[in-house]
């Protein structure tokens, strides 16, 4: 997949994600781009809330419409997964 070698795409998720969620305490350099966005592990304490945020975020920036709660769970795991979803070849 190509979207995952994409920096500029990735930062340009990071930063939606980021500002979308309100997130001011992490900076797009500290978040990692293996890893899973609503873990522990990220360090942005996501929510459902934060959820609805990046969907509506995805569909302004990048015109990508996610049906329902099973696709966006499929889809926003990782930013190299979601990179890859909007930019696949």
């Amino acid at each position: 997949m190509i979207g995952s070698q994409d920096d500029a795409l990735k930062l340009r998720l990071k930063t939606m994600i980021i500002e979308e969620c309100e997130k001011e305490d992490i900076t797009p350099e500290e978040l990692a781009d293996d890893v899973e966005l609503f873990s522990d592990a990220s360090g942005l304490e996501l929510d459902s809330l934060d959820a609805l945020q990046i969907s509506m975020g995805l569909q302004t920036q990048f015109k990508i419409r996610l049906g329902d709660s099973k696709d966006f769970r499929r889809v926003v795991t990782t930013i190299n997964a979601l990179a890859d979803y909007i930019q696949p070849e």
